[in-house]
């Protein structure tokens, strides 16, 4: 059965794939992009690819733009857009974070949270955060990203207890490190403030990190499973993928409880 799903962040990476990917399987999508110039890309991209979508401009900080989240009718929310940015969290400057968290979760938050008086209005509906395996795994030097997925992970959460008397479905999906660019951008940023010979935390340590972007996955079987999920009726509350990043989610649960200092 077609939906209508609204998604914000469509205008690159995993999300530019899966709104044409819904739309490919017959769904109607609102396609939300952070600037104006990714319009055009979206759309040529969206005719290559056979399909159609309706492309709007959206920041997701701006209050103004916000308000289309409230003009739309839709089945879905997902809560896709989202920045990132790495370096040690005992130096990074504090603004920096702020920046982050005002984004990936105030904005989010405040986003989701239209949705939700939509949908409990019409007393149906799905809200879909996306986190990553960073909701839950602690990632040295990826501390500014993982600390605004965990909150991410907590809104969820309550969220989806709070609103199930309302018939309201909330989930989270948690990709694995995709080849999208995002997280090469997110390790570069650092290079604005660290000074290897002003901050303490050795360049060397920070390495170690990077050598995660020499693994990453490809992202097509990422967005296929997040079309998958989006447009199921019914599923897990949380889709970690692939199975790498699940079996390592559950692990530092695990080590969590063990660990000592």
């Amino acid at each position: 059965m077609s939906k209508t799903i609204f998604i914000t962040g469509a205008g690159s990476g995993l999300g530019k794939g899966t709104a044409i990917g819904l739309a490919k399987k017959g769904h109607q999508v609102i396609a939300a992009v952070e600037i104006i110039s990714q319009i055009t890309s979206l759309k040529e991209a969206a005719s290559e690819a056979g399909v159609e979508l309706e492309i709007i401009k959206l920041d997701i900080k701006d209050k103004r733009d916000q308000q289309l989240i409230n003009e739309y009718d839709y089945d879905i929310f997902v809560a896709n857009a989202a920045i990132g940015e790495g370096g040690p969290i005992a130096e990074i400057p504090v603004d920096r974070v702020r920046n982050i968290f005002e984004t990936n979760v105030f904005s989010t938050l405040e986003n989701a949270q239209i949705a939700a008086k939509k949908f409990v209005e019409k007393k149906a509906g799905k809200i879909v955060f996306l986190s990553s395996i960073a909701g839950v795994v602690g990632m040295p030097y990826l501390g500014p990203y993982v600390a605004s997925k965990h909150a991410v992970e907590a809104m969820a959460k309550t969220m989806k207890a709070e609103l199930e008397e309302f018939n309201v479905q909330v989930a989270t999906i948690n990709p694995g490190p995709y080849e999208t660019g995002f997280n090469d951008r997110m390790l570069e940023e650092k290079h604005k403030w660290y000074d290897e010979d002003k901050n303490f935390t050795p360049r060397e340590s920070i390495a170690e990190t990077e050598k995660m972007l020499d693994d990453q996955y490809e992202p097509q079987e990422m967005i296929d499973k997040m079309v998958e999920v989006i447009e199921a009726d019914h599923h897990a509350f949380r889709t970690a993928y692939p199975q790498d990043a699940e079996d390592m989610m559950k692990e530092e649960e695990q080590k969590n409880w063990e660990a000592k200092i």
